[in-house]
């Protein structure tokens, strides 16, 4: 092999950082080793890696052919090296970003699953929306992602986990509150608080009201659940948010749930991950751990 191990290393952490000095600091190299090193993978594999964009290095044609490879080798390598060093197959570390309501209610459950059955296998866990999820999944930030639905993005491997749905919910002194349903027409002339687009929760809502509602009043979109619900039980407006993050509000009397039997919001919860990834085993841990906690849950839904 012309090319070493450590010189992959820096290729990656470069592509990643899009500088030659963050990269160094983050391997703990002097700027100058980690710039000959590209240099010599350049020279050894006879093409460039990267283009100068003003102060960011960007990947190059090869740059993007080479990078899901070196991420395969690296992550190999480290497989190799925690597995002789802890005499274990499933050891090691794997980020996940979720979505949020997936990261609040699922994704607790499953790593103590995890740290359960396989102690050395350590999950690094981040929250952005369903985009930003994809995005960063490109950007080779992270092993695995939850998103709410799926993704059409040839890029991206999708698998669907848990099944859930979208709600309507009101205050319960809401004037919709204790109807047998609500009609199109009450919701088109309501006050909304909605998820911030981009969030697949907005997405699917979206989706839901396309061709029965021309306009919504949309009045607030925020990222964070908890704002949306503190709005809503303040009484003057709806929202449409996963049965997870409201059951409990609705158990408690302190949201209301609004039948509406017009618009269908069913959806999955998935796993993504990057098409061109190899074989993972801590990805496939992981995959095999939330099937069965999936079907732990089917199995006690009533």
């Amino acid at each position: 092999m012309k090319y070493s191990l450590k010189q992959i290393e820096v290729f990656d952490a470069i592509a990643s950082q899009e500088s030659v000095s963050a990269a160094a600091r983050k391997l703990m190299m002097t700027q100058s080793a980690v710039s000959m090193s590209l240099s010599q993978l350049e020279n050894q594999l006879g093409r460039p890696l990267f283009s100068r964009q003003g102060n960011r290095l960007v990947l190059s044609h090869w740059g993007h052919w080479l990078r899901p490879k070196a991420r395969s080798l690296l992550n190999d390598a480290r497989q190799i090296e925690s597995g002789l060093h802890d005499q274990q197959v499933i050891s090691g570390d794997l980020s996940i970003c979720a979505s949020q309501t997936a990261a609040e209610h699922l994704i607790p459950e499953l790593i103590s699953k995890i740290d359960s059955d396989f102690p050395q296998l350590h999950i690094r866990i981040d929250v952005e929306n369903t985009e930003t999820v994809i995005q960063r999944l490109l950007n080779y930030d992270f092993d695995l992602g939850v998103i709410e639905g799926r993704s059409d993005d040839t890029r991206i491997t999708s698998v669907p986990w848990i099944d859930d749905h979208l709600v309507v919910v009101g205050a319960p002194e809401h004037a919709f509150a204790h109807q047998a349903q609500v009609s199109l027409e009450q919701l088109a002339v309501a006050k909304w608080v909605l998820r911030e687009h981009g969030a697949g929760t907005r997405r699917i809502f979206d989706g839901a009201v396309h061709g029965k509602i021309d306009k919504l009043n949309v009045c607030r979109e925020y990222e964070q659940v908890s704002i949306l619900k503190a709005l809503v039980k303040g009484g003057s407006y709806l929202s449409a948010l996963p049965w997870l993050d409201v059951m409990q509000d609705i158990q408690r009397g302190q949201l209301a749930l609004l039948p509406t039997p017009s618009l269908d919001m069913h959806r999955s919860l998935s796993f993504v991950w990057r098409s061109d990834s190899t074989n993972n085993p801590l990805r496939d841990c992981v995959l095999a751990q939330a099937k069965r906690l999936a079907k732990q849950k089917a199995q006690s839904t009533p």
